[in-house]
């Protein structure tokens, strides 16, 4: 039931199409597992037009010398709040009608067939929620939605970009590109004059619901990820690098338990020394050959 949709290749690298016994090895391993758990990461996203970090060519770090903000930034500092959230306005349009791909909706079905054990996603684009996944955790949250740093209170971001448009009735911003989680590029006289709103129910600090930089996993969640693969006979890497700990650590924790593991990227990754397959190939491309 996988609709075909036309890939966009502007953050994707290049790579070649996949190899015929890579194909048939890949599908001996689906074949071969009952309860398969995968990981997701930017790689599985960037056929929908949203980029990723370290692509190379590329990724944002190829391409800018801009970095992500930092948790401990955006908590501390208004101004710094201010920037993200100054960027993200602009941005949010644009990103919250990135749509799922064919390798998101590879993954739904192999979920509807009792494939799929457990989709644990690094990215925080809710891609996955559009195609229907439902086993599912978000790792990293989901820029989707916003909470009070104060109270807890939560609201979906589509509700704060109304917030956002009623303080800044007549600011205006043009971008300079496109950054990986929904935001983009703007100058420091651009962004002087942006409103930032407040919680309100309490007037407390509004983040997104993300993990950022220098910030951690409640340990609950990660006990959650660490149950759905022990549940597991097979793990899957699909469009991850598995630089950031917070995700490789599963990829540890399934080699103790000597699970198989295979990997599909474009690139190299942390686990190439240890995993049983790994594959060069496009998500988009490779997934769908898989029965």
């Amino acid at each position: 039931s996988v609709s075909r949709t036309s890939p966009n290749l502007t953050f994707v690298p290049a790579c070649l199409p996949p190899d015929p016994a890579e194909v048939e090895e890949l599908q001996r391993f689906v074949s071969g597992s009952k309860r398969l758990f995968v990981m997701t990461g930017a790689g599985i996203s960037t056929e929908s037009g949203i980029p990723d970090y370290r692509s190379e060519g590329v990724g944002l770090y190829a391409r800018t010398d801009r970095r992500p903000v930092q948790h401990a930034e955006f908590v501390r500092s208004a101004s710094a709040r201010q920037r993200y959230w100054a960027r993200n306005f602009v941005g949010w349009p644009q990103f919250s009608s990135r749509q799922p791909n064919t390798a998101h909706l590879v993954l739904r079905d192999w979920e509807k067939l009792g494939k799929l054990h457990w989709l644990v996603t690094q990215n925080v684009d809710a891609l996955h929620t559009k195609a229907g996944s439902q086993r599912m955790t978000e790792l990293h949250g989901c820029t989707h939605r916003v909470f009070c740093l104060a109270c807890g209170d939560r609201i979906l971001r589509s509700e704060l970009q109304e917030h956002f448009e009623a303080l800044n009735p007549t600011w205006k911003a043009e971008a300079f590109g496109v950054a990986p989680d929904g935001d983009v590029f703007l100058t420091d006289e651009q962004v002087c004059n942006f409103q930032v709103p407040a919680c309100r129910k309490c007037g407390g600090i509004l983040k997104p619901d993300v993990t950022f930089f220098g910030d951690t996993v409640s340990q609950e969640k990660v006990s959650f990820v660490h149950q759905r693969l022990a549940e597991s006979d097979s793990m899957l890497v699909a469009g991850s690098s598995m630089q950031v700990y917070s995700g490789y650590r599963f990829a540890l924790a399934a080699r103790e338990k000597k699970l198989p593991i295979a990997v599909l990227n474009i690139g190299p990754t942390r686990l190439d020394h240890f995993a049983s397959l790994k594959l060069n190939s496009r998500c988009g491309e490779l997934l769908p050959l898989i029965v």
